[in-house]
């Protein structure tokens, strides 16, 4: 077995907003001088671009037996049957369909997922939903994982 990981990274996009901010920030201290407007211009990027990558950092796994997935670790043991979701069905499943047990490692930047139902009984978290931009991939590997 092929082991799966994925890493669900922040878009482009939003590490130019990180830089934006250390503009804005520099732009707020420029009244006070040229140095405390180089500390903004750093401290602002440098922060935003940590809080940028921190939230860019959840990965999603498939090894030794199991699913990891952000803090979760889940034995394969425990997991029933994985479904893929095309965008729409996502939106469902973290909206009006989404039970408030479940344990949800979305991200709004990646459209598809995969719902992971938990067979465990002593586990009262009825699925897992995971945002993925490979979703047949994972499902794939957690079929291997089972098997």
């Amino acid at each position: 077995m092929q082991p799966y990981e994925e890493r669900l990274t922040a878009p482009r996009s939003w590490w130019v907003i990180a830089v934006m901010i250390g503009i804005a920030c520099a732009l707020m201290l420029l009244p006070l001088g040229t140095l405390p407007m180089l500390g903004g211009l750093i401290g602002g990027a440098a922060l935003s671009a940590v809080a940028v990558s921190a939230y860019g950092s959840a990965r999603i796994r498939v090894v030794g037996g199991a699913l990891i997935a952000g803090d979760a670790k889940i034995p394969a043991t425990a997991l029933g049957e994985a479904h893929v979701l095309d965008a729409e069905e996502a939106m469902a499943w973290r909206t009006h369909r989404a039970d408030a047990r479940a344990f949800m490692l979305l991200r709004s930047y990646v459209r598809t997922a995969v719902r992971v139902e938990i067979t465990d009984p002593a586990d009262p978290t009825p699925y897992a939903y995971l945002s993925t931009r490979e979703p047949e991939r994972l499902v794939a590997a957690l079929a291997a994982a089972r098997a």
